[in-house]
């Protein structure tokens, strides 16, 4: 039984236009819609069932007293649009249908959540609406005891088309994103056409009676900020509520500060149109502050996601159209409870996973600097969750993640697009700021560090700190090559009887780009993206897989790998240095220079389009420490 069940006897839906609804009795057909009950007669019931439901579940209350009632589900990972902030331009791998939630597990899992205490679900995708029994998903859950409001996030597309078959099943809320109100400008945000089509959806809502409908619009300076009045304009004759958006950073999204318009900016953009704007009362655990223009009949609202979190009130959860339930807008912390569902967990072992995923949240997010830093998935994948799973540690001691000891909870971290293969449960440290930082010929210098601590690297790389260092300790060397048998042939040196050393290598080369591409780079002005992370992140991998690359070489567990680019602007290069860093009965240096090569290639690949007269040199071994055969440090 469940413990808020006295709440649902007198259970009541908002259904179009406000007209409450009754749950179907057995047997019926769709919901049975009732006379519309008075504002003092709605409140009196509310209170009833406020006063007469038993304590929330503890499953979906965290650690700092915050109740989760309001669960979003993905229904698919595809979309009709390719909405710039939203998805990267060449799209994202589909994950396949098999390891997609069936739509008997998206009810089984709805079913679980809402005997636990959630009243409200939202589906999402993706583009949920593409997803062909989504009405039957509406219709199905709208018979849930308990459940108080069915929403759904669309793009518009196909709204007009199934908004009366929707109604008809039990949706009573919608939100549709619209980022300009100008159809030319529409097909360059989302790169592709359907603009009259989303207008279309918003008047069908309109004219079947939902109220406000909700039109999310993210705000990106140089874009569209010039249109807020415009907006703002709409609530006029219409029950809109115009929700902006502040610009958020996901991978794909080519996200930097400068095209964040806060909501403080916003807002007085507006009022200097409208200076009688009315500030309207926040309802608990809303996302939005709210505001009126008085005698307009619909609203605006400012969702301040960056500059003004709202994480202290937050009481949402998510789950993924591949089943992963995610705690975090933000975070890139996962469980996966299709996988649990699968394999036979009873209702009390999900409820235990749940909780365990649930008390683990985060009093709050990281914040705007630390976010826009975050490796978190494109904002597609956000509500669906798409990751590769390839290349686990060898040795997973390395793992940051070894707290999170409840079986399939794990971190989940989606790199920049070009970089196809990821791991899971892997240490990788995250990319700090961007570093405007002055060399001696005065020029402004990037620097990235793939180093956590940013301590060590909050100055820029003097010309010194790359000088060869003296040789120390003792230079054994042997005049017969190790990986060739008596006979010649190739062999893998055998390693089992030699003792486990602390092992470090490091490595270096340079890339000379020439005055075109280097000054591209220096800028961030690349087409493919921004080439120094890119490589950053191609040489962290690189190291990685060694072993697979270099056919005689040991597979190593490594405890730590740090990539660091310089811009060079005398001679319009860029150097890389790359170390590594391994117990382990076999040296780190083929993982030190496989870094150190693969970033360096990989700048020519992003540059390769501007000049192909680039040159790669200077990769060699600057320095090792551990093993039999003493130390080298470059003379």
């Amino acid at each position: 039984m469940w413990k808020g069940k006295l709440r649902t006897d007198v259970r009541v839906r908002e259904g179009a236009g406000g007209s409450p609804c009754a749950s179907p009795q057995p047997g019926s057909k769709g919901p049975c819609f009732l006379p519309a009950l008075s504002l003092q007669e709605l409140s009196r019931r509310r209170q009833f069932l406020r006063e007469h439901a038993a304590p929330f579940s503890a499953f979906l209350t965290d650690s700092f007293g915050r109740q989760h009632s309001y669960l979003r589900i993905s229904l698919t990972e595809k979309c009709n649009l390719r909405c710039q902030y939203c998805m990267p331009e060449e799209g994202v791998p589909l994950t396949p249908k098999v390891n997609l939630l069936t739509t008997e597990e998206i009810l089984t899992l709805a079913r679980l959540f809402v005997k636990e205490g959630i009243d409200k679900i939202r589906l999402t995708g993706g583009e949920p609406l593409i997803r062909p029994d989504v009405v039957d998903i509406v219709a199905q859950l709208q018979r849930l005891e308990g459940l108080r409001t069915i929403g759904v996030t669309t793009n518009g597309i196909n709204l007009a088309r199934l908004l009366p078959q929707l109604q008809k099943a039990g949706l009573s809320a919608i939100n549709i994103s619209l980022d300009t109100l100008v159809p030319a400008k529409f097909e360059f945000i989302v790169r592709r056409k359907g603009f009259h089509k989303v207008m279309e959806g918003i008047h069908k809502a309109i004219e079947l009676g939902y109220n406000p409908v909700k039109v999310n619009c993210v705000v990106m300076r140089g874009l569209n900020e010039d249109e807020l009045l415009d907006f703002a304009a709409l609530t006029k004759g219409l029950p809109l509520d115009v929700r902006f958006i502040e610009y958020m950073p996901f991978d794909g999204n080519k996200w930097n500060f400068k095209k964040m318009v806060s909501y403080k900016e916003m807002l007085d953009t507006i009022r200097q149109q409208w200076p009688e704007l009315e500030k309207l009362p926040e309802e608990e655990s809303s996302t939005a502050k709210a505001f009126k223009i008085p005698g307009f009949q619909g609203q605006i609202s400012f969702i301040t996601s960056m500059s003004e979190h709202f994480c202290g009130t937050c009481n949402r959860l998510r789950i993924t159209a591949d089943g992963n339930l995610k705690v975090c807008l933000f975070g890139n912390s996962e469980v996966s409870l299709r996988d649990h569902l699968r394999a036979g967990a009873s209702e009390q072992e999900l409820l235990r996973i749940i909780g365990a995923a649930v008390g683990r949240k985060k009093r709050q997010h990281a914040g705007m600097f630390s976010i826009s830093q975050m490796k978190n998935r494109p904002m597609i994948l956000i509500e669906l969750f798409l990751m590769f799973h390839n290349s686990p540690p060898a040795n997973p001691s390395i793992s940051s993640w070894d707290l999170l000891d409840v079986q399939g909870l794990r971190p989940k971290m989606s790199f920049s697009s070009q970089m196809v293969t990821l791991w899971k449960g892997y240490r990788v440290p995250q990319t700090p700021p961007l570093a405007q930082q002055r060399l001696g010929s005065g020029c402004f210098q990037r620097h990235y560090t793939s180093h956590a601590d940013t301590d060590a690297n909050s100055k820029c790389l003097s010309p010194g700190s790359w000088a060869p260092a003296a040789p120390s300790g003792p230079q054994l060397t042997s005049e017969q090559l190790t990986h060739v048998d008596s006979e010649g042939r190739a062999a893998m040196v055998d390693v089992g009887r030699k003792p486990d050393t602390e092992r470090v290598a490091v490595a270096s080369a340079v890339v000379l780009l020439g005055p075109v591409a280097f000054k591209l780079v220096q800028q961030n002005q690349l087409k493919k993206g921004d080439a120094l992370v890119v490589a950053q992140l191609a040489g962290i991998q690189a190291a990685k897989v060694t072993s697979q690359l270099i056919p005689l070489c040991h597979h190593v567990a490594l405890s730590h790998v740090q990539v660091q680019l310089e811009l060079d602007s005398t001679r319009h290069a860029v150097r890389i240095q790359a170390s590594c860093r391994a117990r382990g009965p076999t040296g780190v240096e083929m993982e030190a220079l496989t870094s150190a090569a693969v970033a360096s290639l990989t700048l020519y690949d992003m540059c390769k389009a501007v000049s192909r007269d680039i040159v790669l040199e200077e990769i060699k071994l600057i320095s090792k420490t551990g093993g039999q055969r003493g130390d080298f440090h470059r003379a």
